[in-house]
């Protein structure tokens, strides 16, 4: 078995994929639609839309009986992420990549494979749209086209989620949304200067919810939190939902001291909530802040960069 390397923009092509907001989700009708219908067009065991992250693959969506995360060490859909073009595997057993393979070794028995990669609006490939059989088989020009024509489909509403700026979750501002907003008031604060702060919260609990209660539980619990900042925080306040566990508020005319007063209620609000909803977990945050002192600019990037500097650093 060869294990997949990495592409070599590996970087821009995880940062993409974390700012689309859909590893770990739950499941959507305008991708399960497509997998269906890739399932029933090609008459396959299994048909899936998955996404490579940084050391695994997470499957949005898939008609059969693949689980939804796997190692990436071991995913066929890592070696598509390497290529332009379709890839297209009629025996497994037969191919230097896959034949010690688990997935060929094991019970699902995997033999046929094909896929097609999946972009990002930024050229990037993030993941694919691909399907199984237990058999192997021939895949003709013909239905080499048709899949990409389903994937196209994928990347459709791909495009569709990040051109919006509102998170579906949480109804907040998303990456796209925030930057505007948010770049609009640091430039309206340089103009009359004002104080400006910015907080960034990274969520520690969702992995481990999602992995004991299920990602629908997990997608509870970032909606949650969303609609606690919401309460916590004023409505001149700009918020978001930049990556799937990562929330930022920017307070404009706010000054240091406020802010951790602020930021020191919120907290309580929080534990408070959790146990008035009778969670039985605890929605946990590193919490980094970043302000515009009498030296400082007005630039968003720099706020951002800082504040997670300090959620590291606390790490």
């Amino acid at each position: 078995m060869k294990k997949p390397s990495l592409p070599s923009n590996e970087m821009q092509r995880i940062q993409a994929l974390h700012h689309l907001n859909v590893l770990d989700t739950g499941a959507e009708e305008r991708f399960d639609r497509l997998t269906r219908l890739a399932q029933q067009l090609y008459a396959c065991d299994e048909a899936m839309i998955s996404f490579i992250d940084s050391k695994r693959q997470w499957v949005k969506s898939h008609v059969g009986q693949f689980p939804e995360e796997t190692p990436r060490e071991v995913s066929f859909c890592a070696h598509t992420i390497l290529s332009n073009d379709p890839v297209i595997v009629n025996d497994a057993t037969q191919d230097p990549r896959f034949a010690n393979n688990p997935w060929v070794l094991g019970e699902h028995h995997v033999r046929f494979y094909a896929a097609v990669p999946l972009r990002h609006s930024n050229g990037t490939v993030i993941g694919s749209i691909s399907i199984w059989d237990s058999a192997p088989r021939d895949f003709p020009a013909e239905d080499i086209s048709s899949l990409k024509d389903i994937a196209d489909l994928v990347e459709h509403e791909l495009a569709a989620m990040e051109m919006s700026t509102q998170d579906y979750l949480t109804g907040l501002l998303n990456d796209a949304g925030f930057t505007v907003l948010a770049q609009n008031s640091l430039n309206m604060c340089d103009r009359m200067e004002l104080p400006v702060s910015l907080a960034y919260f990274d969520l520690k609990s969702v992995a481990a919810i999602n992995q004991e209660h299920g990602n629908k539980e997990g997608d509870r619990a970032l909606a949650f939190f969303g609609e606690l900042l919401q309460f916590g925080f004023r409505n001149s306040d700009v918020l978001g939902r930049l990556a799937s566990d990562k929330f930022v508020v920017l307070m404009t005319n706010t000054s240091l001291e406020s802010t951790h007063d602020t930021l020191r209620r919120f907290k309580e609000r929080v534990e408070r909530s959790g146990k008035e909803r009778n969670l039985n977990y605890q929605v946990e945050y590193s919490v980094g802040l970043s302000w515009v002192d009498d030296q400082g600019h007005y630039d968003l990037d720099t706020l951002l960069n800082a504040a997670r500097s300090e959620v590291l650093a606390s790490k």
